[in-house]
């Protein structure tokens, strides 16, 4: 009798232990996601890790692998690095340093396709996070940069937030010295825009 009874529970208890069980969401990005010239803490995917805590996601753990100065050609690189640690969910943000360099659109392309590939080949899910490059560069490559992005969204069935630096890019007041790295005001905004793409990407 206590057997069926123990037995009973589990099976009653069963979805509450799954939901509980750990996920894991790393991002992969550049100094955008590391947060140059902030403190560790106000970076954004750290900003976004405090506000699923506050609502009450606990079993998620958030790995910021933001490196200064990234471009493209590391993506795979450190994709088949960061796998190791099995991430369920790896935001893939990578590209804007191959903009402000002018590099060339068709290798980015090639090298963040090789990276989403490696991914989901290894069974991590990978959702993709746009990038603009300053005009500038000339209407064809602004324009041919711009839609790798949502080519790749759609060629691989990725979940897809146009663009990282929504609501901050261009606004002096968010932004440090350099025109391009968000301060801490600035830092806040873009967790709140990827803080609510996560929640549909939440199971």
């Amino acid at each position: 009798m206590l057997r069926k009874i123990i037995f009973s529970l589990l099976i009653v208890a069963s979805p509450f232990i799954q939901a509980q069980e750990t996920l894991t969401i790393l991002f992969l990005g550049d100094s955008l996601t590391e947060g140059l010239g902030l403190e560790t803490e106000q970076a954004f995917p750290n900003l976004v890790d405090n506000r699923l805590k506050e609502e009450g996601y606990n079993n998620i753990s958030i790995i910021n692998a933001g490196i200064s100065g990234s471009t493209s050609a590391s993506a795979l690189e450190r994709m088949q690095w960061y796998t190791r640690s099995h991430p369920d969910l790896v935001i893939l943000s990578l590209g804007a340093n191959d903009g402000l360099r002018g590099l060339s659109v068709d290798n980015m392309k090639s090298n963040l396709a090789a990276a989403i590939e490696f991914a989901q080949a290894s069974d991590v899910k990978v959702a993709l996070t746009g990038m603009l490059t300053p005009p500038n560069m000339g209407e064809e490559y602004t324009s041919s940069f711009a839609q790798v992005f949502p080519d790749l969204a759609e060629e691989y069935g990725l979940e897809f937030m146009p663009f990282l630096l929504q609501d901050v890019a261009g606004i002096p007041e968010l932004n440090q010295a350099d025109g391009i790295h968000p301060n801490i005001e600035g830092s806040r905004i873009v967790a709140d825009h990827v803080y609510h793409f996560l929640l549909s990407l939440i199971p």
